[in-house]
């Protein structure tokens, strides 16, 4: 089998799996967690009772507890992170830049053009592989990979904020707030053109492309993709391009990049969707030029995880974390700004 690319990883939602049991009619009482146990592949006790804590088990539809005995025909429905398999990943001293961490978690400001896991072609250099390197039992996620404290991902080419789980209990506790969308996720993008509405929200169902199968694009028939929700807000419109904040309700890939482009307005520079070519304005003389510029200035998509926010899994308290726009996409953005400032 080929191994996952940086663009074909799961998403959010899929990090995790669901199971539903009804009990035998013959069944003894039993403790629920040692009844899983035996029926679960490669649950331990732990992540069981982890996934209690955090409300991810339930009966006949009701939440529990690791001391409730079974009874014959009980339904028990449970979300776990997928077992890991065993494979070899190389720690490597990569710096991180970590603005939080305790003895649960970490949040970290991933840089552009750092892929977040190892795949084919990108066996090194890796944040996984910082992560292993920089932090020893970490919990692993994914059927079929190890996958350290990873809860979510954001794209090579995309800047800013991830939260990594440092035990079972937090890892499951997160993905739970992942799979319900109620972490809270603010993106800022530029894009070209200026959207109408200037506020607003793309849905529909986001499916691979039947041209190529690396692009995303937004289908009418959910038969063909998984449903799909962005908000948008105009932040600052700049004549030919646009710095929007983006709020995911949920977690598909290359979601912002997919819904801006069946929108109309391409994230700039984003190559794999259409904005590494000038979609507004005259593409001659100096504004091309400029652009071109603009290009070499920002060699990417123009898109940040700027914010991020979400309930502790022991305390219970929201955190909340905010970030800078990192240089290059900052400088972009102000030679924009200069350009139509000039104009005037």
């Amino acid at each position: 089998m080929v191994a996952e690319t940086e663009d074909e990883l799961p998403e959010d939602d899929e990090l995790y799996e669901h199971h539903r049991i009804v009990v035998d009619k013959g069944q003894s009482l039993l403790r629920i967690d040692r009844f899983l146990m035996d029926r679960l592949q490669n649950a331990t006790r732990t992540k069981i009772q982890a996934a209690i804590d955090v409300e991810s088990v339930q009966v006949n539809g009701k939440i529990t507890k690791a001391s409730y005995k079974i009874k014959p025909a009980d339904v028990i429905t449970v979300s776990l992170p997928h077992p890991p398999r065993d494979t070899d990943i190389k720690p490597e001293n990569i710096p991180l830049t970590i603005v939080f961490e305790d003895d649960d978690l970490l949040v970290l400001n991933k840089p552009a053009g750092m892929v977040v896991h190892p795949a084919h072609g990108n066996w090194d250099g890796t944040l996984v592989n910082a992560l292993v390197y920089h932090f020893q039992n970490l919990p692993t996620s994914r059927n079929g990979d190890i996958r350290p404290g990873l809860v979510h991902r954001i794209d090579k080419d995309t800047s800013g904020l991830m939260v990594i789980a440092k035990t079972e209990y937090a890892m499951t506790h997160l993905a739970r707030q992942f799979f319900d969308h109620s972490i809270e996720r603010t993106y800022n993008a530029l894009v070209w053109g200026q959207p109408e509405p200037a506020d607003g929200t793309i849905t529909g169902y986001i499916g691979r492309s039947v041209r190529d199968r690396k692009v995303q694009v937004i289908y009418d028939d959910e038969a063909k993709g998984k449903w799909s929700v962005t908000h948008y807000k105009t932040l600052e419109a700049l004549r030919y391009v646009t710095l929007v904040q983006c709020n995911l309700e949920t977690g598909r890939t290359h979601q912002i990049r997919a819904h801006m482009k069946h929108i109309g307005h391409p994230l700039f520079n984003d190559a794999m969707y259409g904005g590494d070519r000038i979609l507004r304005g005259n593409p001659v003389g100096s504004y091309k030029a400029f652009v071109e510029n603009a290009f070499k200035l920002l060699p990417r998509q123009a898109l940040h995880a700027k914010s991020l926010g979400f309930i502790h899994p022991r305390s219970r308290q929201w955190l909340q974390f905010d970030s800078d726009l990192p240089d290059d996409f900052q400088a972009t953005l102000s030679k924009w700004k200069n350009l139509i400032a000039n104009a005037q």
